[in-house]
């Protein structure tokens, strides 16, 4: 083991190559499985302008919120910044919000997991491959940060080799008519009810941030990890859209043989190019699974750092707060984290998980954004080794599309978001009637 240490502290093994790896690989599940859906709320024009949207978000977002990780290089990431501009309420609510999504995320993953891995293994149920997919991805996150991110590393490469094979293989094929094939079904609506889909392309990716503590110089290799994440997933992300609508229309990567909504819209577009029994399509379903583990399992390494934070600050039971003595990982966090995973995968509803966990996101950067701004008034003189370009267009125009993005999806399904809200103002009147913070 690397030396000793304080009990709250992490250890900094991580390289820009890592926090890549980490970036890129929270995300990158969302450009195989699950984006093609908003395609059936608003068609390729309505999902096309959601996306255009959400990338201008993610743009300003990124390297705003960067600049709060490198000056705040903390594991608690949007927690720790809104505690130091806004206090103890505003922190509690921008960190349950984290929370939230970094733990409601990952089961839907895991359900995608277990579906590939039925596939080959169909007397083995979906729900058995989702439970131990969480306890394997867990102990290796337990055992080591930098195992698990070489690990990640590992797996994202593959995942966007093969996107980018994907892509080689069916442009060939793409013609601008597909694109163009009833483009609006449901008109301006469905520009509204697609926002999910197109979040979920990025949805992840602010977890660079709470592995600060756990960078080599973080203040440099933050805005790298970052930067250089978003730019991949932005390129991908179109890639992907095109060449998958481009085959063939977008109901043929929406709707299976049977006619059935499907959330696998690649071996669709695929399928129609080289037929299903091409080795070329087998390699993209063996493949593909290497894009879900990474952002399952880069997830789960997000959520325990939040949850840690929690604990370690006071927010939560000192408990979740504690390193392990021997592998220098935040164990209890992430074993809590993964017990309410496995809860989340019993309920089945696939759906409202991946909804509920985009209000988390979307509330996390609204609270960011509003906590950069102030930060640049009340703490001018705060260290910034990387300053966000473009200030403060950038965070207001972050700000702007989360929360209309937040208001279209709450008119869009009022009962989930009263399910968030409750979740939020239940844990905040908890935290109020028994207050344990330090600071």
């Amino acid at each position: 083991m690397e030396g000793t240490r304080n009990e709250g502290t992490l250890r900094r093994t991580l390289t820009p190559l890592m926090l890549w790896g980490l970036g890129t690989g929270y995300v990158i599940s969302g450009m195989y499985f699950g984006w093609n859906l908003g395609l059936e709320k608003g068609g390729t024009l309505g999902l096309a302008i959601a996306t255009g949207g959400i990338i201008m978000m993610y743009l300003a977002f990124t390297f705003s919120y960067a600049e709060l990780a490198c000056a705040i290089p903390k594991a608690g990431g949007v927690f720790d910044y809104a505690h130091r501009a806004m206090g103890r309420d505003a922190a509690f609510v921008a960190g349950m919000a984290q929370h939230i999504e970094f733990v409601f995320a990952p089961p839907a993953i895991a359900l995608s997991i277990g579906a590939y891995f039925n596939l080959f293994m169909p007397d083995v149920p979906v729900i058995g491959i989702a439970m131990a997919s969480y306890l394997l991805f867990t102990g290796l996150n337990i055992y080591g940060v930098k195992t698990a991110a070489i690990f990640e590393l590992l797996v994202t490469i593959l995942a966007v080799g093969e996107l980018l094979l994907f892509a080689g293989i069916v442009m060939p094929s793409f013609k601008l008519e597909n694109l163009t094939a009833n483009p609006l079904p449901n008109g301006v609506a469905g520009i509204f009810a697609a926002i999910p889909f197109a979040i979920w392309f990025f949805l992840g990716i602010e977890g660079v941030a709470n592995v600060a503590e756990e960078a080599i110089d973080p203040q440099r290799t933050i805005i790298k990890g970052f930067g250089s994440a978003i730019i991949t997933l932005v390129i991908l992300c179109m890639l992907t859209f095109a060449g998958a609508v481009g085959v063939a229309g977008w109901e043929a990567i929406v709707y299976n043989a049977e006619g059935v909504t499907s959330d696998s819209p690649l071996p669709l577009a695929l399928g129609r190019v080289v037929g299903v029994t091409h080795p070329m399509y087998h390699l993209l379903i063996t493949v593909g699974i290497f894009g879900l583990v990474a952002s399952f399992h880069g997830l789960i390494l997000a959520g325990g750092r939040s949850t840690f934070e929690f604990g370690r600050t006071g927010f939560a039971p000192a408990w979740f707060g504690r390193i392990h003595p021997r592998f220098g990982t935040p164990a209890n966090a992430l074993l809590a984290n993964t017990a309410v995973g496995m809860a989340a995968l019993l309920t089945g509803k696939t759906a409202e998980i991946i909804t509920i966990a985009v209000f988390g996101a979307l509330t996390l950067y609204v609270m960011a954004m509003i906590t950069m701004i102030r930060l640049r008034k009340q703490e001018p003189e705060l260290e910034r080794p990387f300053k966000a370009p473009f200030f403060p267009i950038a965070p207001w125009l972050a700000l702007l599309i989360a929360g209309i993005s937040f208001l279209a999806m709450a008119i869009q399904d009022i009962k989930l978001a009263g399910i968030y809200l409750a979740l939020l103002a239940g844990s905040w009147l908890m935290f109020r009637a028994f207050p344990t913070a330090k600071n």
